[in-house]
């Protein structure tokens, strides 16, 4: 992945934001809008209006983190999210996805066997 930090949840916001705006903007609108704490370990994952850019923050414990990418050519494809919602939990695998411009509506995963155990 991009950090080599434990990052608990990654969050998309589902408005689109000004890339212009830096680290105390973004975390304010992760305060503010999103109603979370910015200095959890979550990521926090920002787009613009043409679906060219993402930046995404994260809090390293020492200090924020921010990555930009501006794609040259194409857009990127993001989850649809609910309409009452202003922001939604994705996966790191999804982000990934996302990134790499793989269509997220033909991600099919095939079923896998898992082992429970129970304990008596």
């Amino acid at each position: 992945m991009l950090f080599n930090y434990q990052i608990r949840e990654y969050f998309l916001y589902s408005g689109f934001v000004d890339m212009r705006k830096g680290i105390d903007s973004l975390a304010g609108i992760v305060n503010n809008e999103l109603e979370k704490n910015p200095l959890t370990g979550d990521l926090f994952i920002f787009i613009n209006k043409k679906k060219r850019q993402i930046k995404m923050l994260h809090w390293q414990g020492d200090g924020f983190a921010v990555f930009y990418k501006r794609l040259e050519k194409g857009t990127y494809e993001f989850p649809q999210n609910n309409a009452d919602q202003n922001n939604m939990c994705i996966e790191g695998q999804t982000l990934q996805f996302i990134l790499e411009g793989i269509k997220l509506s033909s991600i099919k995963k095939r079923k896998r066997y898992t082992h429970i155990i129970v304990n008596k």
